[in-house]
């Protein structure tokens, strides 16, 4: 993990933040994620009830691993 909200206020507001169809109908308990516009291929995560919060910073291959973990269903478990 790169960072924890060391982002400055200007790289925030170039995000593109996307929240997924499936959270939105979930009680908005939800993260966003958006790539940062510097061409690094890096992206942020933050929670959706806190847009002005705490953003956390994965590099392009952090967050290639974790999405390809969610496609190989690495990460399904039961939350009760």
């Amino acid at each position: 993990m790169e960072g924890h909200g060391a982002l400055n206020p200007g790289e925030r507001a170039g995000i593109a933040w996307r929240i997924s169809t499936r959270s939105e109908n979930g009680g908005g308990s939800c993260v966003e994620v958006g790539p940062l516009g510097d061409g690094s291929g890096r992206v942020a995560v933050r929670h959706s009830h806190r847009p002005d919060g705490e953003v956390i910073v994965y590099s392009r291959a952090e967050w290639e691993a974790f999405v390809g973990g969610v496609k190989d269903g690495e990460f399904d478990f039961s939350v009760t």
